[in-house]
């Protein structure tokens, strides 16, 4: 880290963004953000493992309260039981329950994929509808897990407003809105809406890996200049480096110009949330 990078973060927290921001400012600012994303993390992606509509909407309904790497440990033996919609509504429950247990509140989940089975064999030949209004009216899905389904199954734009989105959103001041649907409609007002699916899986990744909840990694992010939270998280770079996550948390603090080599291994080998 050299002397003027430190300088340069250090400014950041005097001339921060966001505080008297007119609209068309806070667009601009916004898609910097999009933009400094997009080179932050050329991986993202959704990452719940699936190969179908179906077996994402499933999955998704899964990722509640638990990881995905949880849910992806748990999917593989589900799928091959259950290949299709006629078959979660024809599953025996304490099977399913067994076999999704890992993934906590395996009861309600369970229900939520037998119901689900029945409402697509019924409604639906089977099939996992490609609309909005036909998705949020089957059990166990609502808007944001149907934005989920529609941008990744069937290339519909959507902002997938989760723990993560919603607290990073809030911390750059691009809304101060507090309800999803409302955070979802004001924050895609900003961007393209050709751009929504990819910022929202950037935003996750960058939530899950930089700016976590507790700690953010805040003089470790390329987003130190646009952040008006910059300092709500340790601003020192050879502190903040070490609240890095993932496989590619070298890569992120080569990206915010510090020497990867302070990246601890147990940083690299984390678990992201």
């Amino acid at each position: 880290m050299t002397p003027a990078r430190r300088r340069t973060l250090a400014v950041v927290t005097r001339s921060s963004p966001g505080a008297s921001e007119t609209d068309l400012g806070r667009k601009r600012r916004a898609r910097r953000i999009g933009r400094v994303l997009a080179e932050t993390h050329p991986d993202a992606h959704c990452e719940l493992d699936h190969s179908s509509a179906l077996e994402l909407a499933v999955a998704t309904i899964l990722s509640a309260q638990t990881t995905d790497k949880r849910v992806n440990e748990v999917t593989p033996k589900l799928f091959m039981r259950y290949p299709t919609a006629a078959a979660y509504a024809a599953a025996d429950r304490g099977e399913m329950e067994e076999l999704i247990r890992p993934t906590g509140f395996y009861r309600n989940k369970t229900d939520s994929l037998i119901k689900l089975g029945q409402a697509l064999v019924e409604r639906h030949e089977g099939r996992v509808p490609g609309r909005m209004a036909d998705l949020v009216a089957l059990p166990g899905i609502g808007r944001k897990t149907a934005n989920v389904i529609l941008g990744n199954a069937f290339d519909v734009p959507g902002i997938t407003v989760d723990t993560h989105f919603q607290r990073l959103v809030h911390r750059w001041r691009l809304t101060s809105e507090t309800d999803p649907v409302k955070i979802e409609h004001a924050v895609g007002a900003l961007y393209e809406k050709r751009d929504w699916t990819m910022l929202s899986h950037r935003v996750i990744f960058h939530g899950r890996r930089v700016c976590h909840a507790r700690k953010p990694a805040c003089g470790a992010c390329t987003l130190a200049k646009l952040c008006p939270s910059y300092g709500t998280g340790p601003t020192d770079p050879t502190v903040a480096v070490k609240l890095l996550k993932g496989p590619r948390a070298r890569d992120l603090a080569v990206a915010a110009g510090i020497d990867p080599q302070l990246v601890p291994v147990q940083a690299v080998t984390a678990e992201v949330p």
